[in-house]
């Protein structure tokens, strides 16, 4: 996950949900008749511990492989004894397959316990070309938000294999992102083992989604939050969110209410359009403007049927636009706060 920094606008899914800082979502419809929670006491996220679950066994590597990057290149990886993952979310997948031992360095968002330790090589989608070089990598793994194009080159040219895989953008790009990171680390198997186990977990928590008694999918907004640097952004059709909020038996409000760019300015009118029933947003961002009470002023939150009756939804920034191996965890969260499953 990434986010904008600081003077930007947030870009594409788990790109502008994680430069900034690090950018989450909600709710599909199937299983028995249960109510939701009652609105008027914001519910509270469900705190588990920030790891991640590599695989049981840890893979071996089928090595060389030539591989398709996503820039138009072919790239040859001969080894993968030290790894530079230059997202949160590509840091995720590799430690996930079970290779988080040949990881050297992470970006900020990769927050997880497990390579909490690592040097920090890339903020904001930017890359410090000498900060990577100086780790002596085999593999670099980025993605096409990676900047600038200066130093994504002087990596290669200094003949390190750099693999570019394409961001994620909704719940059908995970299986996407798990091929082409195995793919490139010559673990293809694992990468099967690890697209089934993600699947399976994501298919359970939907099987498990509570479906109104009214019939009527909630209604949820996606709000960008950085009250230290004054950005107020309101989720629209490309911000990532939808999918996610979709696949939990919600509806993405700002979507609905006709809003076709990745994220605009807040306003009254726009929020009033939206009528959401929940907000959604990522905990840092919330912590920003100081909680609820303080993203209750800001304007038209507070006229909101969720500002209200103070429905507000919060996830880690850094796992929320992630589409990755922990999905599960992140609509386990959503459907929880959105459907009373946390008091």
């Amino acid at each position: 996950m990434r986010t904008p920094a600081a003077s930007r606008r947030p870009s594409r899914p788990a790109a502008a949900l994680l430069s900034a800082l690090a950018l989450a979502v909600v709710a599909t419809g199937c299983g028995g008749g249960t109510t939701t929670a009652p609105p008027t006491v914001e519910t509270k996220a469900r705190t588990a511990p920030d790891r991640v679950e590599p695989l049981s066994a840890a893979p071996k590597a089928q090595l060389p492989v030539t591989v398709a990057s996503a820039d138009g290149k072919r790239v040859k990886v001969a080894s993968t004894d030290r790894i530079v993952p230059l997202t949160g979310s590509l840091n995720e997948i590799v430690f996930t397959l079970g290779l988080g031992r040949q990881v050297v360095a992470r970006d900020i968002t990769a927050t997880f316990e497990q390579a909490a330790a690592l040097p920090v090589v890339t903020r904001a989608h930017d890359v410090s070309a000498e900060s990577v070089l100086s780790l002596r990598p085999t593999v670099v793994l980025a993605d096409t938000t990676t900047g600038p194009a200066e130093a994504v080159q002087q990596i290669r040219d200094a003949g390190v294999p750099l693999v570019v895989v394409k961001p994620a953008k909704e719940l059908a790009d995970v299986d996407r992102r798990i091929d082409a990171v195995a793919a490139a680390l010559g673990v293809r198997p694992a990468g099967e083992e690890l697209k089934k186990r993600t699947r399976e977990r994501i298919a359970a928590v939907q099987k498990d989604i509570p479906r109104p008694k009214d019939g009527r999918k909630p209604r949820v907004t996606f709000l960008y939050l950085r009250g230290s640097a004054s950005v107020y952004l309101l989720g629209g059709r490309d911000s990532g969110a939808s999918s996610l909020l979709e696949a939990a038996g919600a509806v993405d409000a700002g979507k609905d209410s006709g809003l076709d760019k990745d994220f605009t300015a807040i306003t009254s009118e726009a929020l009033v359009k939206a009528a959401p029933d929940a907000i959604l947003v990522m905990r840092k961002g919330l912590e920003s403007v100081n909680g609820v009470d303080g993203l209750l002023k800001v304007p038209g939150v507070a006229e909101t049927p969720a500002g209200l009756d103070r429905r507000i939804v919060s996830v880690d920034d850094g796992v929320l636009l992630n589409y990755g191996p922990r999905t599960d965890q992140v609509l386990t969260s959503l459907v929880d706060q959105l459907y009373g499953g946390n008091e």
